[in-house]
């Protein structure tokens, strides 16, 4: 996460006393809010002081769990004009690998640009568009490193790495290499440019939060052209680096001005 007094998408309004990020008229009647996979509470916590002025940002592994207790931080914390960010790996459709893809959507199986949550037992839907002026930001950064490719897109997210990719390297596989190479193809008509497992939820939970956010994912391979990285050890490591290496030069350019 990274937070500021400028939101570079929006006009600046007067910060509101209430919590900026959260839509729970319960939290403000308990008595003490914990956040159990942090082991933080607000009773025995300093949340602004430990929290208020976060400025950098980092990969979250189970995204709805942290999302939901990031942002009630945020809020306990009192930040103002937050943005997100979630950098990680992908595989790639149609891209050479190391090239970093900047979403704009993140789609389903279906490539619909939704994610859908079932909440006691009733479907509810929520929008995956993200903030196309952070994307735009963004890609003007990479052009200014100038050394690596970036470009935006739609990312298809899955719930499983190996069916739910077409992958024919898992445990189990019931469809052929030709259904896997019409999918992927169907997939790159529909403007797919790398699938991971993640960006839904976090796109989903940016917009009921009002967060802008972007999902930034070098791709480590094109899935056109096979299941399994080939790559050395030293060329992945250097392919990881280059979404860390964006969105820090965004932060530094947007917040550490001298």
């Amino acid at each position: 996460m990274a937070s500021s007094n400028k939101d570079p998408c929006k006009k600046e309004t007067a910060c509101s006393a209430k919590c900026a990020y959260v839509s729970n008229p319960y939290l403000e009647t308990m008595k003490e809010d914990v956040l159990y996979h942090f082991d933080l509470g607000t009773k025995t916590h300093d949340f602004r002081a430990m929290f208020g002025d976060v400025k950098h940002g980092m990969g979250i592994p189970s995204i709805s769990i942290m999302l939901h207790e990031i942002i009630k931080l945020l809020c306990h914390a009192k930040c103002t004009e937050v943005l997100a960010f979630r950098i990680g790996t992908s595989g790639g459709i149609g891209l050479l690998p190391g090239t970093v893809v900047i979403s704009k959507v993140s789609v389903n199986a279906c490539f619909d640009p939704c994610f859908e949550q079932n909440i006691m037992g009733m479907l509810v839907t929520y929008p995956t568009v993200l903030n196309e002026c952070l994307a735009q930001e963004l890609l003007k950064c990479s052009k200014e490193i100038n050394q690596f490719n970036s470009i935006i897109g739609t990312t298809l997210c899955t719930s499983d790495f190996y069916e739910g990719q077409a992958r024919l390297d898992g445990a189990f596989c019931n469809y052929t290499y030709e259904d896997k190479m019409n999918y992927l193809h169907c997939a790159y008509e529909a403007g797919v440019r790398n699938i991971e497992m993640e960006s839904s939820v976090f796109a989903a939970m940016c917009n009921r939060s009002g967060i802008p956010g972007a999902v930034v994912c070098v791709t480590l391979l094109d899935r056109l052209q096979g299941d399994q990285i080939g790559s050395s050890h030293e060329v992945l490591k250097e392919y990881q680096e280059r979404p860390q290496k964006l969105v820090g030069r965004y932060i530094k350019k947007k917040f550490c001005k001298k």
